[in-house]
């Protein structure tokens, strides 16, 4: 049985066209049935209106501070569609513990940084800044804690010297678009499972897949 996706963006979604694209495939387990903003000039509306997905903005500048006021009607919006899943694409609001506890294991969000390194804003400065000579993205269940939740799923690339937060960001969003549907996959399929604060997946890994930066010539 398919799963019912909601996916909660804030800007573009790149993140979220890559999850639209990966299931408009053939059996893939999971359904995109809705995409939500607390943004109604968010660019990403109208890519997921174009892939045939039915949106809904929720406002949530009006509600301030009042984050339990905004859960309660995106709640609702969830209720009314049956959502069983949720991803986060660039979602710049915080939640309640309460919503993220009723949502545990069952909601998403992909950081581009391997956690639990470089939690948080500026991830690719961070990286750069410390001189790590890998970095890559993690796909994460969500927890009251900010980037802190159950690893599922990471992808890394190599730092090379001469780069930029910018030029190492478009190469972290390229792992991401990879990685972020697999997630989801493994997730609807139930081929994850939370054991206390690290999941254990189903999925194979393979034995000769490394990466080592910088390489020797």
């Amino acid at each position: 049985m398919m799963r019912r996706v909601a996916i909660l963006i804030s800007g573009r979604g790149s993140n979220m066209t890559a999850l639209i694209e990966a299931a408009a495939a053939d059996g893939f387990p999971a359904e995109i049935a809705l995409v939500i903003s607390n943004k109604a000039d968010a660019p990403g509306l109208a890519t997921a209106q174009a892939n045939g997905v039915k949106t809904l903005v929720i406002e949530s500048k009006p509600f301030g501070k009042d984050r339990a006021g905004f859960e309660k009607l995106l709640q609702a919006a969830l209720d009314e569609h049956k959502i069983e899943l949720i991803c986060l694409g660039g979602f710049m609001r915080l939640f309640t513990a309460e919503f993220v506890q009723h949502w545990y294991g069952r909601m998403l969000n992909i950081h581009p940084s391997l956690l639990p390194s470089f939690p948080g804003l500026d991830p690719h400065g961070q990286a750069l800044r410390a001189g790590v000579k890998i970095s890559g993205a993690t796909v994460h269940f969500v927890i009251p804690e900010t980037d802190a939740g159950p690893i599922v799923m990471q992808g890394a690339v190599p730092v090379a010297t001469e780069d930029t937060p910018e030029t190492l960001a478009a190469r972290v969003l390229g792992v991401e678009h990879q990685i972020y549907p697999q997630a989801l996959r493994l997730l609807a399929t139930g081929g994850i499972k939370i054991d206390g604060d690290v999941t254990k997946s189903t999925a194979c890994v393979g034995s000769d897949d490394t990466l080592i930066a910088p390489t020797v010539i």
